[in-house]
């Protein structure tokens, strides 16, 4: 039986159906007045066709964005009337009836064509209108065939696609948890999943091989312009029998097959990624998620000033970034830095330029002895017209070098936009010493494998145990992170009991886990991409959630459904909740 409303999309019409009777059905784009002859746009989702009529009234009534089906004959434009921007654009649809199936306001919240230049939250509140605009729309169409990619590239490597519980128990560690009030349990709550960390290792224990999972994880984090508040989304996979190398592989291959795919022409890094340990990155790049497509590199100073009279560099790192070839830069330029410097927290930035005759010119120079001026030409590799920049500080010289560097990058246009930059950064401190909380922490991921195992977690010094835990890095943004699990019951309480936990504590609070590795729990090792973020960069979009269907505002909100919401004194009862006052 035919179908009412249409027998072609707009956008596969062509001058083949010149003559031929057809019915089209879309939202109406676009009503133009050409001294008394009227052409109406009619749009679906495979493009746009144009509608004339030789009776102008028979458009009487319609608004743009009402919902049509429209009725007619096919017939070639006038030559001087083709529109090369549309793939209909020598043809239109000559009028005989019009059914409006949805009549829209007079009125738009904004111009569906250009919704883009709308504040994001008049966007978010009329998103079923925002996503008519086509590049909306192209962005959630290739969301959808992204991750059928990603489906089918694991179901090849032999994985077992597994959907885990969105119900299941708090979790101590890691972001806020969002919590479920329980009915039938009085007083009880149950979470949902920051990640299926603990389903895909319980997977594991029960013998599958290799799992995977299009996975919704849930945590109550402030929203960033590469993380969207309350849920995301990410490939979760596992393997059991497996070292950190097999899941390395497999996480090469999903990254290069997926952005050879989809990238559109850019430059992928090749088989095997650049491979650093986190000590390594940390001491060239200033942090473990580098943009190695920036060619600077920071060099330690901190032993060269290690004598020095020059009070700011006494008793604290110090890193250099070195440059050649800027020296004739304009003041200004310089300035501009500072500028920045300042506003990332940093008191100023020191730096020199060095002449033709190796001499430094700059504020600092005064302050330097010869020793430390040949010093730094040796340690350096100073040459004539470079500029060399200092930043020091006690505690983030790091993370301040990072940003510099990261700012030279964009101001020298160092960057290429047209590339993807992949590097795996690992060999991860297991530990970390919390000044807050007087005691070491977990680095990352509670649940790995410290290297060299028990032996390690007796005899080293706390801070210089390593994990077997990964981060795959694109870009300078963190693409995925993993690790080799812990499967051995008396090394995870050893690894536990170091982070504070008792052998209690441990068991009350992993309880699933803490059972199955008695039962001769399987080597397993894991990762998860995060498809939004792949998204974003293989969309070039600034905001991850331009590559979302229905995101929240960046402060939590939902404009479109008006969530949250209170809800109703019954509900509250029916779950035993009674909400306390403010303060």
């Amino acid at each position: 039986m035919a179908n009412k409303y249409r027998t072609h999309k707009c956008g596969v019409l062509s001058e083949k159906e010149i003559g031929k009777e057809v019915k089209v059905a879309g939202f109406i784009e676009n009503i133009r007045d050409h001294g008394g002859v009227i052409f109406v746009d009619v749009r679906d989702d495979s493009g746009v066709i144009q509608v004339v009529s030789n009776d102008d009234s028979i458009f009487e009534g319609i608004t743009r964005e009402s919902s049509v089906s429209i009725s007619g004959v096919i017939r070639k434009r006038d030559e001087d009337d083709y529109n090369e921007r549309i793939t209909t654009g020598t043809i239109e649809l000559l009028v005989d009836n019009i059914d409006i199936l949805g009549k829209a306001k007079n009125v738009l919240p904004f111009e569906v064509m250009t919704s883009h230049e709308v504040a994001e939250d008049v966007r978010l509140k009329y998103r079923y209108l925002d996503l008519r605009n086509p590049k909306v729309k192209d962005n959630i169409i290739f969301r959808s065939k992204v991750i059928d990619f990603l489906r089918k590239l694991m179901k090849k490597e032999g994985f077992l696609e597994v959907q885990t519980p969105i119900l299941t128990a708090s979790s101590p560690e890691g972001a806020r948890d969002f919590i479920v009030p329980s009915r039938k349990f009085h007083g009880k709550f149950y979470a949902l999943p920051q990640a299926p960390q603990q389903f895909k290792q319980l997977l594991m224990c029960g013998g599958f091989d290799k799992y995977f999972q299009i996975a919704p994880c849930f945590r109550d984090e402030d929203a960033r312009s590469d993380r969207v508040y309350g849920e995301f989304y990410q490939l979760d996979l596992e393997m059991a029998f497996a070292e950190e190398d097999d899941v390395l592989q497999v996480g090469e291959k999903i990254f290069y097959e997926t952005f050879k795919k989809f990238a559109r022409g850019k430059k992928i890094s090749k088989k095997p990624f650049v491979r650093l340990s986190y000590k390594e990155a940390m001491e060239r790049f200033g942090t473990d998620k580098p943009d190695l497509r920036n060619p600077l590199e920071l060099i330690d100073l901190t032993e060269v000033f290690a004598e020095t009279t020059f009070r700011p560099f006494r008793g604290v790192t110090v890193k250099g970034i070195v440059v050649d070839g800027i020296s004739d830069k304009s003041n200004s330029w310089f300035n501009e830095l500072v500028e920045f410097a300042n506003e990332i927290g940093m008191p100023g930035i020191g730096y020199f330029k060095v002449m033709d005759d190796m001499s430094f010119a700059g504020p600092i120079d005064k302050f330097l002895s010869e020793e430390e001026r040949d010093e730094l030409i040796k340690v350096a590799k100073l040459k004539p017209q470079s500029v060399i920049f200092f930043i020091a500080d006690r505690n983030k010289a790091y993370k301040y070098a990072s940003q510099i560097r990261d700012e030279l990058g964009r101001k020298l246009d160092l960057i290429d936009k047209n590339e993807y930059c992949f590097c795996i950064v690992k060999d991860f401190p297991m530990y970390e010493w919390d000044e807050e909380e007087e005691k070491y922490i977990f680095t990352h991921n509670p649940f790995s494998m410290p290297q060299g195992g028990m032996d390690a977690l007796e005899h080293k010094k706390i801070e210089e145990i390593l994990a077997y835990q990964y981060d795959f890095v694109c870009n300078g943004i963190e693409m995925a992170s993993g690790a080799v699990r812990n499967h051995d019951l008396d090394v995870m309480k050893k690894a536990f009991e170091i982070a504070g936990y008792s052998e209690e504590e441990l068991e009350k609070k992993f309880q699933a886990l803490y059972e199955a590795f008695k039962y001769g729990a399987p080597p397993h090792a894991g990762m998860a991409p995060g498809i939004d973020r792949m998204l974003m960069l293989l969309l070039d979009e600034e905001s991850i959630r331009e590559t979302i269907a229905f995101p929240m505002t960046a402060g939590g909100s939902d404009l479109l459904m008006a969530s949250p919401s209170e809800v109703s004194e019954m509900q509250l009862r029916e779950v035993h909740i009674k909400i306390r006052d403010k303060g």
